[in-house]
This record gives C-alpha cells, sequence and structure tokens, in this order.
C-alpha cells in the first residue's frame, strides 16, 4: 500500500550489507484465484499483470549469465496462472536449478489447471504451500469460505504423487500467516501441532511448516490501517526487533524480479516501490543487471524490515530462530 511508504522509510532499521546472492525470486504476476485478507500484494481475480514473455526471456538469460544463482522463487499472485509458468520451470531446471512454486493449494483444483501437480512432481519443484491453520473456520476467515476444503483436496493430490513423504525426493512445506495484528507463535512448536492434526484428522503429510508474519502493506496494511491498528502493529514489530535476526533475513542473499523485470531487495519492498538503482537511473532492470553489480548495492531498507526480525523472526523460509513463545495455536 504506498500510502503507508512516508510512514514507513523514516526509519531506525539497522544498515544491512548484501551477501554473495543465491535466490532470484520472480512475482510472475499479481492475478490470483484468490483474496486474502493477509495479502501483501493485493492479489485476486481481478488484477492483470502478469510477466511477458519477453521479459521471462530476459529472466532466463540473466541466469544463463549468473552461475552463483541456485534457486528461483516463484510467487505471485497465484504463479501457476502466468501462461510461460511451465516453460519458466522447464529452462531451470534444465540448467539444474532448484526451483520453488508458492502454491495457494486451491489453484490445484481449478478448471484446465488439473495436471499442474503432476507438472510440478515430474520436474522436482519443491512447494510452498500456503495454509494458515489447520482448522476449517479460520482458513475460510482468512482466505473465503470452502478455501479450507479445496485446500486439502490440493494437498492430498501433492500427497498421492509423493510429495511430503521422506523417500519422495518431493518437498512440501505450509505456509503459516497470523489472523491479525500479532507475532506467530513457535515455529517448531507449531510445525508438530500441524503434523498432528493434519495427519490424524485428514491423512495429510508435509515435511516442514514456515511461520511468517504479516507485513504492513497493501491489503493487509489497508486493514491495520482501517481497524486503526497500524500504529500498535508497527510498535509490536520494532519492540520485538532482534538484533540476532540480521544475520539470516532474506535480502542478504536474495533478490526479487517483479512482475515487469524491475529489481528490488526482496518482495516487500517491491510492493513498495522500492527499486533498486545503480545511481544512473530510476530503477535497475533484469536487463541492465549483473550479479556483479546488484551485490556492490546498498540494501534499502525501512520499518516494515521490522516484520523480518521481530521475534523469532521472519522470511521467505519460515522463522530465524526458534524461541519461547505462545502455544502453539492458529487462531488469533
Amino acid at each position: 500500500m504506498h500510502a503507508t511508504l512516508p510512514l514507513l522509510v523514516r526509519t531506525a532499521f539497522p544498515r544491512l550489507a548484501r551477501r554473495a546472492i543465491e535466490t532470484l525470486q520472480l512475482n510472475l504476476g499479481y492475478r490470483c484465484n484468490q483474496s486474502c485478507v493477509h495479502c501483501h500484494v493485493n492479489a485476486g481475480p481481478n488484477r492483470t499483470e502478469e510477466m511477458t514473455a519477453e521479459t521471462i526471456a530476459a529472466v532466463i538469460e540473466f541466469l544463463a549469465a549468473s552461475p552463483e544463482i541456485s534457486t528461483i522463487d516463484l510467487t505471485g499472485g497465484a504463479p501457476e496462472l502466468n501462461r510461460n509458468f511451465q516453460r519458466l520451470i522447464i529452462a531451470a531446471r534444465a540448467r539444474g536449478l532448484r526451483v520453488i512454486d508458492r502454491c495457494n493449494l486451491t489453484i490445484l483444483e481449478e478448471p484446465g489447471h488439473e495436471d499442474l501437480a503432476a507438472f510440478l512432481a515430474m520436474h522436482g519443484v519443491e512447494v510452498v504451500a500456503s495454509l494458515p491453520c489447520y482448522l476449517e473456520e479460520n482458513v475460510d476467515k482468512q482466505r473465503g469460505a470452502g478455501t479450507f476444503e479445496a485446500s486439502l483436496k490440493g494437498l492430498r493430490r501433492l500427497n498421492a504423487l509423493g510429495y511430503g513423504r521422506a523417500d519422495s525426493g518431493l518437498v512440501l512445506n505450509l505456509v503459516y500467516n497470523p489472523q491479525g495484528a500479532s507475532l506467530p507463535p513457535a515455529q517448531a512448536e507449531l510445525e508438530a501441532a500441524y503434523k498432528q492434526h493434519l495427519s490424524e484428522r485428514y491423512g495429510i503429510l508435509f515435511d516442514h511448516l514456515f511461520t511468517l508474519a504479516n507485513m504492513p502493506i497493501q491489503r493487509f496494511g489497508s486493514m491495520l490501517i482501517s481497524k486503526g491498528l497500524f500504529n500498535s502493529y508497527m510498535t509490536t514489530l520494532r519492540q520485538a526487533h532482534r538484533d540476532e535476526n540480521l544475520d539470516q533475513v532474506m535480502c542478504r542473499s536474495l533478490i526479487s524480479v517483479d512482475w515487469q523485470g524491475y529489481i528490488y531487495d526482496c518482495d516487500f519492498n517491491q510492493q513498495l516501490g522500492l527499486a533498486l538503482t545503480d545511481g544512473s537511473r530510476s530503477r535497475l532492470h533484469i536487463t541492465d543487471a549483473t550479479v556483479a553489480l546488484l551485490e556492490g548495492l546498498p540494501i534499502r531498507v525501512a520499518d516494515h524490515c521490522y516484520g523480518c526480525t521481530a521475534g523469532q523472526g521472519s522470511s521467505c523460509g519460515g522463522a530465524l530462530e526458534n524461541e519461547t513463545a505462545p502455544a502453539p495455536i492458529c487462531s488469533n
């Protein structure tokens, strides 16, 4: 939500230095078959932004010239709705790259996408699937009526292909987001609760649970402002900041590319319009960039960065540390 930007950029957040870039995170577009309350992208069915075939070709060319990068992380919206989604995965896997698909699960049940799960399994794509609670009422409240049941169908489809089973080599991780203006509970304990409940009640298996703090931008930021909670949530994040989390935040080894090909330190900076620049142009584009150039640029920080360092820490790979936290329940 760009209206919150003036509140976020005046920050005392510590300065960060970039290390070697290992991950290229690509936002393939803002179109999604869902409109989740916690969405920091403001994605939904009516969004039309989509990474073009030309931009994806530029991304593939950038990867070919960047052997340092070992992982591509595909996000959206629903990244699978991009018409070049499969082409990109095939090209990345041909180069031996690790591919992560940030999947909302319900897309696997949408008409025209019935073969999507089988495609992901065939190419060994890691699935990071959003399931913000293991209780039906909470998921449907956060993501829409019927979402929980559709998510279970998607999980069963993935399990049937071997996802979540230790001997298959197919990785299935789930993502938890709080429903309100609070920090997530301890990741390890909540993961154990998820595994027990989903296995015993539904026969669902998965590898790990990632707990992510909600970012005060776009749709979630708008909700906070409308309820008068924005300032108190920012205070919660600042007061829970831990310096020890700074070493592992994702922007140290990741860059984010938006649907137009412009480059950012992370997906959150992307949504705030905090693009990278080398000083000679307003925004760096994937066609103008090299890994050597990007590694030399400072990381742009703002107040929302406290969302990654508060409490146990939060990044695209879940908690940065496991600390003692409230009981592992997913209702807030």
